[in-house]
């Protein structure tokens, strides 16, 4: 079946995905608002990657009102977190074809999105929902282009039915993501491996908050806030992947040294960069989330939570906190380094 992907949210992972499928010879539509919609329709999408910039003309739609949908139709859900509810909301009502059959009830849901809620608020509004682990270092900061650093494939997804399994829909697209340069794996417990990638999601608060800076004050702090990690995740019996495990798979597919705007940064701080709303809530706010269901403390993801929360509100510019007075307010919150539940 020559399927045609829709990618709600044509952001940095978004972007690259539509653009890498749209090279392979897939049938892509690209949902993008504002001025980074209006340049797509005016000039394309260009990806800078290692082997320089490529712009490719696909359609593009501000939102489901201008898609008409169609029964081999894969919806791509590529927006932050925080926007999911709205997206979902906004295409599950949607008809497919001229029967009046809707998304919801019709089409497969991939949620190529960080954190662990978005797949389970999807499944409240459509029947086949599928998650994935991305690996995918890339940017979004200028309107109309999207910057990626993987080499020599363009990053990893590892798929999985959700809440677990796996089905002849999900092998069929990542036969097709594999085809479009990616590392496509599907597993039968997607969920261990996005708990895996939220662990590591952690040190974007410390990113977003005092950017790429030598030294190992901030690796410290990154490694404060998974070990509250990982003592809820024992104490709340949820499995997740190693880290050895997450870079085992990534080694030898996404080893391209960054460089260029955005460089090195992860999606919060790129978030504050353009001045918007970031995912911290579902981030490090999970962990905080999971740690007062199960009565296990975590303060130093709350402190990386509200700070996240603060700077954008505030609009403050991302890395502008020295990690030595992040240091300092992790001390006063945490004084103690939290022991892992057994």
């Amino acid at each position: 079946m020559n399927r045609r992907y829709i990618v709600i949210g044509a952001g940095a992972v978004g972007g690259v995905v539509g653009a890498r499928l749209h090279r392979a010879g897939h049938r892509v539509v690209l949902v993008a608002r504002g001025e980074h919609g209006a340049a797509l329709r005016d000039r394309g999408l260009t990806v800078h990657g290692p082997g320089g910039p490529d712009t490719a003309r696909i359609p593009v739609a501000a939102g489901p009102d201008e898609v008409d949908l169609r029964e081999d139709d894969v919806l791509l859900l590529a927006v932050k977190t925080q926007d999911t509810g709205a997206a979902l909301a906004a295409w599950a009502e949607r008809p497919v074809g001229p029967d009046g059959g809707r998304a919801g009830s019709r089409l497969p849901l991939v949620c190529l999105q960080n954190g662990v809620e978005n797949e389970r608020s999807a499944l409240r509004r459509f029947r086949r929902v599928y998650g994935a682990m991305v690996v995918l270092p890339a940017a979004f900061l200028t309107p109309g282009e999207v910057r990626v650093w993987c080499g020599p494939r363009t990053g990893v997804l590892v798929l999985g039915r959700y809440p677990q399994g796996a089905d002849d829909t999900l092998r069929e697209i990542a036969a097709d993501l594999t085809g479009a340069d990616f590392r496509a794996e599907v597993v039968e417990d997607v969920l261990r491996w996005k708990y895996g990638k939220l662990v590591n999601n952690l040190a974007n608060a410390v990113d977003a908050l005092c950017g790429q800076r030598p030294g190992a004050e901030s690796v410290e702090l990154a490694l404060r806030a998974r070990a509250e990690a990982v003592a809820v995740l024992e104490r709340s019996g949820i499995a997740w992947a190693a880290p050895a495990e997450l870079a085992d798979l990534r080694r030898g597919v996404v080893d391209e040294p960054p460089a260029g705007a955005g460089a090195g940064h992860g999606s919060t701080w790129q978030s504050l960069k353009r001045g918007g709303s970031t995912e911290v809530d579902y981030l490090n706010g999970e962990i905080v989330l999971l740690g007062r269901g199960c009565g296990v403390p975590t303060p130093v993801n709350e402190l990386f939570q509200e700070l996240v929360n603060r700077w954008a509100r505030e609009r403050r510019e991302p890395g502008a906190l020295a990690p030595a007075e992040l240091a300092e307010l992790v001390g006063r919150a945490a004084p103690e380094r939290p022991a892992a539940a057994g």
